[in-house]
């Protein structure tokens, strides 16, 4: 028996809830903060090893373990849906706004006036442009699986939910690399264009290949055969991304030590970029008279990043011990309960939303 298109696109819905793992992600950086640190502090020579192990100057357990991470999210993304996109024009349309012409350049913005301004004194002088560059990394990439959690909390529209992350996944493999290179140059950063284009390569290209043709066999099982392994990897995701976190902080455990206000400085450009982002984006639905189960989804996948690719890229580009590396981590220290805040916001305000959005 073939898979019908309809049950093909609202697999990615099927859990009821933020998993176990990904509810107390915060928790569980703040804990490979602590392992990676204690660590890097014992066992130095260790680390150093791995970060020599490269190939093509590519770090081979980190890109083993960014596989392992970004797969299995992949895995949900049905391109398909983008034939959906006609029906949602104009909430994709605010969307992809939001996503690909505010969001990067806000942050490029809050990164000058926080990073080499306001908080320049408490910073160390060397590391600016890196920090500035993480963050450029970490808002350049719209999320992809999460987002799928997100809109369910939120109630939103499953249709419009896939066919906008699958629309921005096929943006993100053409236009991740000019966006970056764009905004580090007019940051007066070095762009190291043969390692940001083996970066796309390996962490957007080739995965979303290999993604998209384990997905046609596994449908090809059935619809519960997919949901059942898409759930069972879920956990696999998330403990390569804490593995890849502790081999981080290992490295940043001197720097950290040394100034531990680094972090919470960083996270003020990252929530101001959230905040904005979202706002901006559920403000647009508004006034354009769109549903309030597109306009929460809508928001959320405008506010909300692809840390995993931001988290390897700046480990390929700057290194394990860079900037750029640790500002894209505290994207990831946030993200769960920055959005879950953002959640109950949408949620709380519908009967606001809706009355406007009627007026119109």
């Amino acid at each position: 028996m073939t898979t019908s298109p309809l049950a093909r696109n609202v697999a990615p819905q099927a859990a009821p809830s933020i998993g176990f793992f990904e509810r107390y992600l915060t928790v569980w950086v703040a804990l490979c903060i602590v392992v990676g640190i204690a660590l890097g502090q014992v066992f130095p020579g260790a680390f150093q090893a791995v970060a020599a192990f490269e190939v093509a100057q590519v770090n081979v357990p980190v890109g083993v373990l960014i596989w392992v991470m970004i797969i299995p999210m992949l895995l949900k993304i049905d391109f398909s849906a983008l034939g959906q996109v006609k029906a949602h024009w104009r909430g994709i349309g605010v969307t992809l706004f939001v996503n690909w012409a505010v969001k990067p350049f806000s942050m490029a913005l809050l990164g000058w006036v926080f990073i080499r301004h306001v908080f320049a004194p408490w910073l160390p002088a060397e590391q600016l442009d890196s920090y500035i560059a993480g963050l450029i990394l970490l808002a350049a990439a719209p999320c992809t699986a999460m987002v799928f959690v997100w809109s369910q909390l939120c109630k939103g529209d499953p249709y419009f939910t896939l066919s906008q992350v699958a629309v921005n996944d096929a943006i993100m493999v053409v236009a991740f690399a000019p966006i970056v290179a764009l905004l580090l140059g007019l940051s007066s950063i070095v762009v190291p264009w043969d390692t940001l284009l083996t970066s796309v390569g390996l962490y957007i290209v080739v995965p979303v290949v290999l993604a998209q043709l384990w997905r046609r066999q596994l449908l090809r099982r059935g619809i519960g055969h997919f949901q059942s392994v898409a759930s069972r990897l879920g956990p696999y995701s998330i403990v390569a991304l804490l593995l890849t976190l502790v081999l981080l902080f290992a490295f940043q455990g001197e720097a950290i030590l040394r100034q531990p206000m680094v972090i919470a400085l960083l996270a003020v450009p990252i929530l101001f970029q959230v905040f904005f982002n979202s706002g901006l984006a559920y403000w647009l639905n508004r006034k354009l008279g769109v549903a309030h189960c597109v306009a929460g989804p809508s928001a959320l996948i405008g506010a909300s990043n692809f840390f995993e690719l931001a988290v390897a890229t700046a480990i390929s580009l700057f290194g394990f011990d860079s900037g750029a590396a640790l500002a894209t981590v505290v994207g990831v220290l946030i993200e769960v309960p920055v959005m879950l805040l953002v959640v109950r916001v949408v949620n709380r305000s519908q009967h606001w939303y809706e009355t406007g959005a009627a007026a119109r």
